[in-house]
């Protein structure tokens, strides 16, 4: 018989906020990540932080914001009130402390628990909290949420407001990096739910006029769209929404009290059935939802007394509602469609005829692809069961949906040998794997048709389960991993054209990366280092002296499953794929996958770069 564990009061233990901050990191800030994905910890300190200065705006105290981001060191400056300078260490380092409690002095707040600054503190190996206020300055800097000084200052010519400084610990975040297009992306929401807030990141200005107009013209190109965006406003709601003449799933961007709710909530799930509502009624058809929603790109945004969010993350609403003597979300959203919307369309026929059309045209593509759709399903089925393209993850056994507060992996892999080494090396808990055979179709300028008809797409999209809407998406990081050969990056040019022609949105959410894997292994008897390019190879070799063995990768499929785990596991490195705002969808894909061959050739020789790969050394 195995020894029975003692159970005593020494087992009982009392951690001090920073030691419980510290050793549970996730309940405070979701995932840890390394700055590669949008909702990585990181973001979520810098979101923390920023949202404080926010409801200051919010409450009528300082129309600017300053953030710097220099290396890993955050700064963030505002104008508003001050915190009071009396308060000033406990507001950040004594939990359940804060001034929004008090409604008065916050009225529509996001934070709400007096937490989320307390996490920044306790999660950087330096933080420091500066308030100034009444010709009067109080700071207090710390370690880990250990305070090691404070200052008082009688008379100071500072300009009233809070400035936080703040560089994340290494110890809880390995390996991270700010990208500065996430950073960009959060502060340009603030601005366009806080019209007329001014917002600088490293010198750079972020202003918004119109709100979640401007949000949504940010999105979807100005080409794409089949109408002029629907802006409509109530006194805590606002809606934008228009159509894509291109992309097939629905798109939404939804917002309370100011923060992105990327998970949705009950005020996404009431705009959706009020969309449907609105849009049958004013026909007076009784079209099907899918149709209606078809295409759809939409942005809302709504403000809640006292929010209840299913985690400290914020980022899905659980109110059901509105607060004060207003009605439940649903209902509140629903009336506000049913009068507003109902009345756009009325006053602006030429827009209501073209919705009309693109329903009708839904209605029809539907109706042509059941047939397809059935015997694709019956095919991504049957695959399934026999396990031919998927090796799922333990927690999806059984169940169709994500449990989207679990950190899930596909990983999209070509041929046996490099599927075999990330399947016996992953975690099988929350990482699986889908095995190419050969190289896929070029999908562009093809139907949604091709998508049931070719058997590599549709088990694909069934494996994702992202036909209907990206809610249903079953694996929070998509990552094409392939050889870093021509062969490998003309695969990861396929499977982008794939996602980029069908279903944008999974790369515009940031749910799509590729995989980097080292191309070179530097080893002694003593050390090994794993390089992933020609300059960390000329360093490992410096460093490994005197002259260490050296491998080049040439594919995944030759790095063995023991030394597979180093590199999709904590010490994972993956590049997001990203859009340029700058160019539509249609533009990218026409000129990278259509049949401007000249032209593209061209612009490759003048864009060639050649890398040399001295594996013996720099002669």
């Amino acid at each position: 018989m195995s020894q029975e564990t003692k159970y005593t009061e020494d087992n009982i233990r009392s951690l001090d906020w920073k030691e419980h901050i510290r050793m549970r990191p996730g309940m405070y800030i979701g995932k840890l990540g390394d700055g590669s994905s949008p909702d990585d910890g990181i973001y979520i300190l810098l979101k923390e932080v920023l949202d404080n200065s926010i409801d200051e705006y919010v409450m009528g105290a300082g129309k600017t914001i300053d953030v710097s981001i220099q290396g890993n060191k955050v700064i963030v400056r505002d104008y508003g009130r001050g915190i009071p300078l009396g308060k000033v260490v406990d507001v950040v380092s004594k939990m359940n402390t804060g001034g929004k409690y008090d409604s008065r002095a916050f009225k529509k707040s996001v934070g709400l628990n007096g937490v989320g600054t307390k996490a920044v503190n306790a999660l950087s190996n330096y933080f420091r909290v500066e308030s100034t206020r009444d010709g009067k300055s109080a700071s207090a800097e710390f370690e880990q949420g250990n305070l090691i000084n404070q200052e008082m200052l009688d008379d100071t010519s500072r300009r009233k407001g809070t400035k936080v400084s703040f560089i994340p610990d290494e110890i809880i975040f390995k390996n991270y990096k700010y990208r500065n297009e996430y950073v960009a992306k959060m502060l340009k929401n603030y601005v366009y739910l806080n019209p007329g807030l001014i917002i600088i990141f490293n010198g750079e200005k972020y202003y918004s006029e119109n709100g979640l107009k401007d949000l949504l013209a940010e999105n979807i190109n100005e080409t794409d769209r089949l109408y002029d965006i629907i802006h409509i406003k109530g006194d805590d709601i606002e809606v934008a929404l228009t159509h894509s003449r291109t992309q097939y799933s629905e798109e939404y961007h939804s917002f309370v009290n100011g923060q992105n709710t990327t998970q949705g909530g009950t005020h996404l799930a009431a705009f959706r059935e009020a969309l449907v509502r609105t849009i049958r009624e004013f026909y007076g058809k009784n079209y099907e939802a899918s149709d209606i929603r078809k295409s759809v790109v939409s942005a809302i945004s709504i403000k809640v007394m006292e929010p209840i969010f299913e985690s400290q993350t914020k980022t899905k609403l659980g109110s059901t509602d509105m607060g004060g003597n207003l009605p439940t979300v649903r209902t509140y959203i629903n009336d506000f469609l049913k009068k507003y919307l109902d009345n756009f369309l009325h006053k602006n026929p030429d827009t209501a005829e073209k919705i009309q059309r693109k329903i009708l045209q839904a209605e029809r593509e539907r109706k042509e692809l059941s047939g397809i759709r059935k015997l694709a399903k019956d095919r991504a089925k049957k695959a399934n069961l026999h396990n031919k393209k998927l090796r799922d993850c333990r927690v999806h056994f059984g169940d169709a949906k994500n449990p989207r507060n679990l950190e899930t992996t596909l990983f999209i892999t070509e041929g046996d040998s490099a599927s075999g080494s990330i399947t016996k090396s992953r975690d099988v808990n929350t990482q699986a794997v889908f095995s190419l055979k050969g190289k896929p179709l070029n999908c562009y300028g093809l139907s949604k048709k091709i998508v049931y008809e070719n058997e590599e797409f549709n088990l694909l999209q069934a494996a994702l389960n992202i036909e209907e809407s990206l809610e249903d998406l079953r694996y929070n990081n998509v990552v094409i991993a392939t050889d870093a050969d021509v062969d490998g990056m003309h695969i990861r040019l396929l499977l982008i054209t794939f996602f980029l022609q069908f279903f944008p949105e999974v790369i515009k959410e940031g749910h799509l990366y590729i995989l980097q894997t080292p191309l070179f292994r530097v080893r002694n008897k003593k050390e090994t280092i794993y390089c992933y390019s020609e300059e960390e190879r000329r360093d490992a070799i410096e460093k490994l002296k005197p002259k260490p063995e050296i491998t080049r990768f040439k594919g995944l499929g030759e790095i063995s499953p023991d030394e597979f785990v180093h590199f999709i596991g904590d010490n994972i490195r993956l590049d997001p794929v990203m859009l340029d705002k700058d160019m539509s969808i249609e533009e990218l894909l026409s000129f990278y996958m259509g049949k401007n061959t000249p032209t593209r050739q061209k612009f490759i020789i003048n864009n060639l770069k050649v890398e040399l790969d001295l594996i013996d050394g720099d002669k």
